[in-house]
Formats: C-alpha cells, sequence, structure tokens
C-alpha cells in the first residue's frame, strides 16, 4: 500500500472512503511483489496495480465489494489452461491478494509518515483467523507500535518486534508466528511494509555523464547528490534534477556525510587525484555499490595507485571498474543507462545477461528484494 502512499493519503485528508488491494504473497512468474497495491474509492477512481493488468477488473470489484460489505478478504489468482476466459494470471504464476475496507485504525498515521519520509513499519495479518484477517499495527525504528491486533496479549509484541527487524533492513515481505505471538502453536503470515527514505546515489564528478546518471537515479528512486571540487562545474543549473549540489573535495564530503548499506557511489571524476582518495575511502564503508569510470589503462592504473596505498585485494574486488554493463554505450544517455542496469543487477542480484535464451529466473531474491513468503490459507 506504502508504494501509492502520497494519493491515499491525500484521500485521507479530503475524507473519501476507499479499499485498498494489496499483494501478500506469490508464487511463479508473478508480475508484482508483496506490497504492490490497487486502491479503489467510494466514487470508483483506481489508483495502483496488483498484477500490471492481468486480474486489475476483478481486484477493482472486489474493492467496491469491500466498501459495500466492510468485509476484509483475502483472494487467490493463478493461471488456468483449463479455461481460457477465466480471469487469471497469464504469465502462469500465483498472487493472493488482501482486500481492505480503509475507515481509521493507523492507516491514516502509516500514510503520513510514508509522504513525510519518516521510517515506519506497516504490519497487517494477512493469512490466519478470519476475524483477524487485515488487523494493523504501526511499528516505528525504536519497536514503539500503534494499533492492536487482537487475539493473545504476546502477538502485538512479538510482531512489533518481527516488523521492526524488517524496517531495520528497509525491506517489505512476510513473515510466520504462532497466533499467540510465540512460533508454535496456529501460524499467522503477517506481511510487513517498511517505508524509508529513498536510498543515496552519490555521483561523484560534475561532468555531461554526470547530468544523464542523475536522470537515471531519479528515475530508480535514489535521492540523488552531485559532489565535485570544480565550483563552476558543480552548478544548480548543469544539475537541475540533482536533490542536492555539494562542492568539496570528493574524499572529505564522503568522510563527512551520512552512507547506508542501501548507499550507491558512482565515481564519474576518472582523475587520480580526486579518485585515489576517494575511493580509498569508499571501499572500506558498508555501502551497497561503488563504481568508477574510466578506460580499462585507467583502471590498470589506478588500482596501483590503490594498492600503493594501501587497499587490500578483497578492498578493490568490491570495485565495480570500468562501471556499467556492457551495452556498447557511446553517449551519456546510454553510459547512465548501462551504470544504473548494472546497479540494478548488483541490488536485485540478476546477472546482467541476456533473458532471450537462459534458464535463468527472470525475478530475482536479490539482498534488497522483497522477502516472498510461502502462499497461506485463503478466503
Amino acid at each position: 500500500m506504502l508504494d501509492i502512499a502520497e494519493e491515499l493519503h491525500r484521500w485521507v485528508e479530503q475524507g473519501r472512503d476507499f479499499a485498498v488491494a494489496t499483494v501478500v504473497a506469490v508464487g511463479g512468474s508473478a508480475p508484482r511483489q508483496p506490497g504492490a497495491a490497487l486502491a479503489v474509492d467510494s466514487e470508483g477512481r483506481a489508483i495502483g496495480s496488483v498484477s500490471g493488468g492481468c486480474v486489475e477488473g476483478a481486484v477493482y470489484e472486489l474493492c467496491q465489494t469491500a466498501l459495500d460489505d466492510g468485509k476484509v478478504v483475502v483472494e487467490r489468482f493463478g493461471y488456468s489452461d483449463e479455461d481460457a476466459f477465466a480471469v487469471g494470471l497469464t504469465c502462469g504464476g500465483i498472487i493472493d491478494i488482501l482486500v481492505t475496507p480503509v475507515r481509521g485504525g493507523v492507516f491514516p498515521a502509516a500514510l503520513a509518515a510514508a509522504v513525510s519520509g519518516e521510517a515506519a513499519a506497516l504490519a497487517r495479518i494477512v493469512s490466519g483467523p478470519e476475524d483477524l484477517l487485515g488487523a494493523a499495527l504501526l511499528v516505528h525504528p525504536d519497536g514503539a507500535y500503534e494499533g492492536r491486533l487482537g487475539g493473545h496479549p504476546e502477538l502485538d509484541r512479538t510482531a512489533a518486534a518481527e516488523a521492526r527487524a524488517l524496517l531495520d533492513a528497509g525491506r517489505t515481505g512476510t513473515v510466520e508466528i504462532g497466533e499467540d505471538g510465540s512460533r508454535c502453536g496456529q501460524p499467522l503470515t503477517l506481511l510487513v511494509e517498511s517505508s524509508v527514505p529513498a536510498p543515496r546515489m552519490i555521483v561523484f564528478g560534475a561532468i555531461d555523464f554526470a547530468s544523464a546518471l542523475v536522470r537515471v537515479g531519479k528515475f530508480l528512486g535514489y535521492h540523488v547528490t552531485v559532489c565535485d571540487a570544480r565550483p563552476v562545474f558543480a552548478t544548480k543549473l548543469r544539475f537541475p534534477e540533482a536533490d542536492d549540489i555539494v562542492v568539496a573535495w570528493p574524499h572529505r564530503y564522503l568522510e563527512s556525510t551520512e552512507v547506508d548499506a542501501r548507499t550507491v557511489l558512482c565515481v564519474l571524476t576518472h582523475d587520480a587525484k580526486f579518485d585515489v582518495p576517494l575511493l580509498q575511502a569508499a571501499l572500506r564503508l558498508p555501502v551497497a555499490y561503488v563504481g568508477a569510470m574510466g578506460s580499462r589503462r585507467t583502471h590498470e592504473d589506478r588500482n596501483k595507485r590503490l594498492r600503493e596505498v594501501g587497499v587490500t585485494e578483497l578492498e578493490l574486488a568490491r570495485l565495480r571498474s570500468p562501471i556499467g554493463l556492457d551495452l556498447g554505450a557511446r553517449t551519456p544517455e546510454e553510459t547512465a543507462l548501462s551504470i544504473g542496469a548494472e546497479i540494478v543487477a548488483n541490488r536485485r542480484g540478476g546477472s546482467g545477461a541476456s533473458l532471450t535464451g537462459a534458464h535463468t529466473p527472470i525475478h530475482h531474491d536479490g539482498p534488497d528484494s522483497p522477502v516472498v513468503g510461502r502462499i497461506g490459507s485463503v478466503a
């Protein structure tokens, strides 16, 4: 639900009644992952998607029914070879959809947190006793929570702890706990949707390729910073879409700014006086990706210089250089696309190889991918 939070927050402020259909479990080659959502208001307006078009019509009707009767339901959609006209997924996957009428509770606070960029996790029961379906908690980074799941008193505390663990990792996914809050007994499945600030992309080097990379980074959902020591190049006029423009020596800025396990660092300066101290610091940070631009000759010379200042072989192995995937890129836009593609492949666990003729999965469960739970019981 959080992927359409901004519009839903407006609906709440306008006092609209609406129902939300959320993907809560997937199997096979499903087009959307847990957390993807479609919402319908009382006037029939719809936003979002749960399947890329395959079952949207049927889910739209489920939302309208939920608005009428106020009931929470879970519906499964799959593929049927026997009935070509059945409502299902043409790709052959299976998805479970939770349909919830939104009328108060913790949902407005969850939407407000997502819109304001605050870290919070929305945990909902998506499989278990019918009277508990859709019950929700809003969990904060310090472990405090709002709402109640009902049932055993220990259930809320256990659910909040599980949700906080996913929130700390910035992940959306499913977890199973016992109905009494333990690991035993009748299991419940929780969908935990984490709302966290956008991950950072820091682009070092205010060159023409950086301008294209800023646009790709924004398209991929990053908060993008451009850093260069030369004030004549690092300007808002040259990089209007960047979130931040920093005039500073790259390694000094990196040492002073906050990064985390989702941060990507793209070094486009290909000048040793900038690259060496910057990469010496970058390769020792717990970030998601470090890439550096340059020819293979530049790469070899840079690696030699890095070894001379004490960078280890293990640290060098983290460096993606020359930066990007082999797309035959020539223009800044093509090069930025190749860099963005490598970042996505690294994030999701992809190989970067062509899917044509390959026998690898189309969707990977990489380190930042949603946790895909097993298909649970459905109503």
